[in-house]
């Protein structure tokens, strides 16, 4: 039986909701320019002269944050947490008031550049895992991971909207704003604690070779690689598509109207997906399906550039799809990688994603045509990569529904003789990794079977023998249950 659920002590829910805060604002911040951005830097000068640049412009954030959220991570460890995290916060600031100012498509594309560099994700979740007890870990980035889909679905929803009140160059204005805001709130009302090393956070170079070897793990960067591509790319002209002068659907104050139904429904579409994946144990016939929906709205997009109902259906089909991946993704990366991995695998994936998003603007950039409209063309473009996600996709394993649970070791205690092998002999537990280092055991358990305290019986055992601590998780096992 599984130990009663822990919920987040006082301290921890003000850590948690903060940190959650700033990175929502961050990313806020990222998200508001999506669907404006391509028209907004259309009238910059340069732009007609090289329209490439509007797409890498859009993208280019994606590729300093791959480049910088790994160091900054690292750097996180030796100048500590919260200074790491002001000073990429600055640096996230600066971009915004430089891309504020920009006349031109060049200094624009710098302002994006230098936004990215701002790269504060591993350090805002390393500091929560300083901050909150391992067994609310996953409560713990559950929150943050609600709280990132949430600001997404705000972005397109407020986007158009600020951009006719206030203005493009405004929403870069007020994400530099946030971004001291977020400061304040960091040094304010954030708990301090002490930097710790955690496997379930953080990068380890040390296994880094091993996570990229991982078929499985590749896949997976495969795909969110390949979501954010999409994304990215379609959003460089779907824009440009609603505001056509040719054949105009809507114009850009009044699109939050597209965007405000279309999420909603997609999100209440999402929820029947997720609970049937992880509750009936449901997860890669889920995942596929998302992929399949993904790849046929994007033919949709493709089909029907001049038809605004077409395109808030498929619009509807991207995002359902899109939501119940994002989820997704995530939750596979915990299940296949190793014990004590985690925090490697996760990077290695956002990288991936980060890099996506530049490379959608890249590709977006690339194929679209000013005053040619070949809309389509880039469309195409990304149901040819959704399709070869897909075909990847349906070669994938399918999912062990572990979860990983992390139990103290005393580093006072004497080592326990073959440790991990009396784990492994409890019912529920897949793989066991020990790390005297960090006075931890890490397990990989289905918690649908597990005993916790079974698991307790044997890390507190002792030199008691493996036979007898053996005998004694079973005997603490059946009268558990």
């Amino acid at each position: 039986m599984e130990k009663a659920e822990v919920a987040l002590n006082k301290r921890e829910r003000r850590a948690v909701f903060s940190l959650a805060g700033i990175f929502g604002l961050r990313l806020l911040g990222l998200f508001l320019v999506l669907p404006v951005f391509s028209v907004y830097a259309h009238g910059l000068k340069g732009a007609f002269e090289h329209p490439v640049l509007i797409g890498i412009a859009m993208g280019a954030y994606g590729l300093t944050q791959a480049i910088f959220q790994i160091p900054f991570g690292n750097l996180s460890d030796k100048w500590g947490r919260k200074p790491t995290i002001a000073a990429g916060l600055v640096i996230f600031a600066i971009g915004s008031v430089i891309a504020a100012q920009a006349t031109s498509i060049e200094w624009l594309l710098i302002g994006r550049i230098v936004q990215g560099a701002g790269a504060v994700a591993a350090a805002i979740i390393a500091l929560t895992a300083d901050l909150v007890r391992e067994e609310r870990w996953t409560k713990a980035m559950a929150v943050i991971g609600i709280t990132i889909g949430i600001s997404f679905s705000i972005s397109l929803v407020l986007s158009a909207p600020l951009a006719h009140w206030i203005g493009v160059s405004g929403i870069f204005w007020l994400m530099a704003v946030l971004s001291l805001l977020a400061i304040a709130v960091l040094y304010l009302v954030i708990p301090e604690a002490p930097a710790q090393f955690h496997r379930d956070a953080e990068m380890n170079p040390a296994i880094l070779s091993t996570v990229l070897r991982d078929p499985s793990l590749l896949r997976l960067d495969f795909g969110i690689f390949s979501l954010h591509t999409g994304l990215t790319a379609i959003f460089v002209v779907l824009p440009l598509v609603l505001i056509d002068p040719a054949h105009p659907l809507l114009i850009l104050s009044d699109q939050w109207m597209l965007y405000l139904p279309v999420m909603l429904l997609s999100f209440i579409a999402m929820l029947p997906m997720i609970i049937v994946g992880e509750a009936k144990r449901k997860l890669k016939e889920v995942f596929v399906l998302a992929i399949a929906i993904l790849l046929a709205s994007v033919i949709l997009m493709a089909l029907s550039a001049h038809n605004l109902w077409l395109i808030a259906i498929a619009l509807f089909l991207f995002f359902v799809g899109f939501n119940v991946l994002e989820a997704s993704l995530p939750s596979l990366v915990a299940k296949f990688c190793h014990p004590g991995a985690k925090g490697t695998a996760t990077g290695v994936y956002t990288t991936s994603e980060f890099f996506g998003a530049f490379c959608g603007g890249l590709l977006g950039g690339l194929l679209y045509i000013p005053g040619q409209r070949n809309y389509s063309d880039i469309f195409w473009a990304v149901a040819l990569i959704y399709g070869i996600w897909l075909v990847v996709a349906l070669t994938m394993q399918r999912p062990r529904y572990l979860a990983t649970r992390i139990f103290p070791l005393s580093p006072g205690a004497p080592a326990q003789q073959n440790l991990e092998e009396r784990l492994l002999q409890l019912p529920g537990v897949a793989e066991v990794a020990v790390f005297p280092d960090e006075a931890a055991v890490y397990c990989k358990v289905d918690s649908k079977v597990y005993d916790e305290k079974a698991i307790l019986n044997v890390l507190a055992a002792g030199w008691t023998g493996p036979a007898r601590a053996s005998r004694e998780a079973r005997r603490t096992s059946a009268t558990a249950s």
